[in-house]
């Protein structure tokens, strides 16, 4: 790379302050980045293709528009989330399963999820609810790898995060998908019933003509923090309910108690999962209260 040069590529790193680069020719740059962005308040974040001068020291000078972006963990322009869920030590969580999903389709980007330590549980009637509603689920043993090939075919030329509560066994996955990326495993905890991740930060890996992102692990705090869906956006976050969407008796139905919903009378058919239908009045009764409490 010459003394003074511009080029654009994508930040594989972010970390403390510094950038890292990624190049056309795949060589990677650690950058600064101006301040004009902290004073628009906007973070440089892993996924983010950005403009770089290097006249004297490389520095991050633009953002190009992203596509998508998650406050926590910060990262941009995703095409996949793999929601990796236990079936054991610690179980499935289906309303953290289903509010990470509606936050994925919310911001248009497709959700996989992926059920790990068969070997423990089964996973039960949750592939089924699921798959049914036209998310992709794997179901991986990550002692034998069984069924890691099926995530990969899911991600190869995707930029892809891999986000799982502690202790579900990503780190596991990934090392069964890229056993040379040698990431940490930490152990279960059997009196907190989860593991100590050992992730500090969010780090694209090129693999199989795209990137692949580990993360820290989401946790209910997060997610209620960072990625708040409005209420009355709500219902189309969850997409087996759009089918009955304009259908009801009411056009501003929230689908809770309201006479004549399709919503309602589609759960009470099973036409949509019991399950997610109070996954949904949860979302929506948290949603509603922090308005509340917001306009008061």
């Amino acid at each position: 790379m010459s003394d003074s040069m511009v080029f654009s590529g994508i930040i594989v790193r972010a970390t403390g302050g510094n950038y890292y680069v990624e190049t056309p020719d795949g060589d990677v740059v650690k950058c600064a980045a101006r301040g004009i962005f902290r004073a628009r308040g906007i973070s440089p974040a892993a996924g983010d293709f950005v403009r770089v001068e290097t006249e004297g020291d490389p520095v991050i000078t633009d953002i190009s528009e992203r596509r998508n972006y998650l406050v926590r963990p910060p990262l941009a322009n995703l095409d996949v989330i793999v929601f990796v869920n236990s079936t054991s030590e610690p179980a499935v969580n289906s309303f953290i399963l289903d509010k990470l999903i509606a936050i994925a389709d919310s911001k248009g980007i497709e959700p996989i999820i992926a059920f790990t330590k068969i070997d423990l549980k089964t996973a039960g009637e949750f592939p089924e609810i699921y798959r049914r509603i036209g998310i992709p689920v794997c179901v991986v043993d990550n002692l034998t790898g069984e069924g890691a090939c099926d995530v990969k075919r899911l991600i190869t030329g995707k930029t892809a995060a891999f986000v799982g509560n502690s202790g579900v066994g990503k780190s596991s996955l990934l090392n069964n998908l890229y056993p040379e990326l040698n990431l940490d495993i930490a152990d279960i905890s059997k009196k907190l019933g989860r593991g100590r991740h050992t992730t500090r930060q969010v780090e694209l890996f090129k693999r199989d003509g795209g990137y692949i992102a580990d993360t820290p692990g989401f946790s209910t705090v997060d997610t209620e923090r960072y990625c708040k869906i409005p209420k009355e956006e709500l219902d189309y976050a969850f997409r087996e309910f759009r089918p009955f969407l304009g259908k009801c008796e009411f056009a501003n139905c929230a689908h809770i108690k309201e006479r004549g919903c399709a919503v309602k009378a589609a759960a009470e058919t099973g036409e949509i999962a019991q399950s997610r239908y109070r996954s949904y009045v949860r979302m929506f009764e948290e949603s509603k209260n922090d308005w509340e409490k917001g306009s008061k």
